[in-house]
């Protein structure tokens, strides 16, 4: 297990498009949710207990070996939005490409094949930190770590927030991030006997909602 290939996995600057994403911030910033680094830590802590412990927990039950069809119906079954199946999806074909690009696989050539117009981004990144040599506890904080970083990197652009407040909000989360990864990890565990019931489902309503509305904007800054 190489910890260099975590950094770079977890690397804004991996070309796996999520930069193009708020996670749901750029809604929360327009409704009013989010207009500071106070209710953007909120914003983050909501995320990160929900949709965050959800994808953390599908990553590392991939790097655990978990049957791909049965995870991705999985985590299609815990995304109500269409719009956020539609984004989830896109970033996941995106994530196969960088991914077969930096750690050939057997496993993520197959992925491509099943699933043309991309899996669900989590279980890619599960399988991408398989083909990298990482543990299921590694995916399992690079999927926490896009939840939170995603949004405080887009308010920064969204609300000129100043950017040492943004981080300030990742350092304070940082954790519960632990906690959660490890909540992640246990429950991926419990699946390998139990089944993809196994795995969380908690629910993040007003972010489902936002996509819905985020999607139909004429004008935005993010795609989602």
């Amino acid at each position: 297990m190489s910890r260099a290939a975590l950094l770079v996995l977890a690397d804004g600057r991996f070309p796996a498009g999520g930069h193009a994403h708020s996670g749901g911030a750029e809604a929360a910033v327009k409704a009013g949710r989010i207009t500071d680094a106070a209710t953007l830590e909120h914003f983050c802590r909501g995320r990160l207990h929900t949709t965050g412990l959800v994808a953390a927990a599908l990553a590392a039950a991939a790097v655990l070996g978990l049957a791909v069809d049965e995870l991705d119906a999985a985590a299609d079954a815990r995304t109500p939005s269409p719009a956020l199946r539609t984004t989830a999806r896109r970033l996941g074909r995106q994530l196969v490409r960088a991914a077969r690009a930096t750690w050939p696989s057997t496993e993520l050539d197959a992925l491509a094949r099943e699933f043309p117009k991309g899996a669900h981004q989590p279980v890619v990144l599960g399988l991408t930190a398989r083909a990298a040599g990482l543990e299921p506890l590694d995916a399992a904080y690079c999927a926490l770590y896009e939840s939170v970083s995603g949004p405080a990197t887009a308010t920064v652009r969204l609300l000129s927030l100043d950017p040492f407040d943004a981080t300030g909000v990742l350092a304070r989360l940082a954790p519960e991030l632990d906690r959660v990864a490890d909540r992640a990890v246990e429950s991926a565990r419990r699946a390998l006997t139990e089944g993809v019931d196994a795995l969380p489902a908690a629910s993040a309503p007003l972010l489902e909602i936002g996509a819905q509305a985020h999607a139909a904007w004429p004008v935005r800054l993010f795609a989602s």
